[in-house]
């Protein structure tokens, strides 16, 4: 299937997802690589991880970007020729990019079990107190989201996700919370923006200003 879907998570800022149904001939087809990116697309041995290597570039075409027109830094941090922010990310039917003029992180993640059995390693587990199965399993999966989201912007070795990252009190319907991180001696705030689109969670995680 085409383009998926556009969101504004605020005025300077947009999510673009692709729903991959897609056979990996046609993403090959369709879309124009420059060298590099040749390059790592065929050392990646996974099927489903070249479809979603592919379908962001698909996402560039369709909002009028290319692969040309995306680099990474030494640290494999995503840029943009023009000098808007992006972020990157997708998870078996999904792929998704986000844009805007603020620095920012982004994750999407399927809604899996498996997240809430190991809750206990990265959050703090009594904000999951009093909750039907449901709303546990979807507020661990937006906990490890913004933690994800969070360690993409500072790309720092060393940061841990239950040492060191920490997230606010908050509630599902809100669609927003606060994470905290505190490293190397600094405490940093961040604004986390999240919503469900079929069975997966996405969160997009700003650092923290007045808005």
């Amino acid at each position: 299937m085409p383009f998926f879907k556009s969101i504004k998570i605020k005025p300077n800022t947009n999510l673009y997802l692709w729903k991959i149904t897609e056979s990996y001939d046609w993403f090959c087809e369709n879309v124009k690589l420059k060298e590099t990116s040749f390059l790592r697309l065929e050392s990646m041995k996974s099927e489903s991880h070249r479809k979603g290597f592919l379908a962001v570039r698909m996402l560039l075409q369709e909002i009028g970007y290319s692969d040309y027109d995306l680099f990474y830094n030494d640290f494999g941090k995503p840029h943009l020729q023009d000098g808007k922010h992006i972020s990157i990310s997708h998870s078996n039917d999904f792929s998704a990019v986000v844009i805007s003029n603020e620095i920012l992180g982004l994750d999407i993640e399927q809604l899996k079990e498996k997240t809430l059995k190991i809750a206990p390693r990265f959050m703090q587990i009594h904000h999951l107190e009093g909750l039907s199965f449901e709303e546990k399993l979807k507020k661990s999966t937006v906990v490890w989201g913004i933690k994800e989201a969070i360690f993409k912007i500072k790309n720092e070795k060393g940061i841990s996700f239950p040492e060191h990252i920490f997230e606010k009190p908050f509630d599902l319907k809100d669609k927003k919370a606060v994470g905290i991180l505190q490293f190397n001696g600094k405490e940093e705030f961040f604004n986390a923006h999240f919503d469900q689109i079929e069975n997966y969670i996405f969160v997009c995680v700003f650092e923290e200003r007045n808005e």
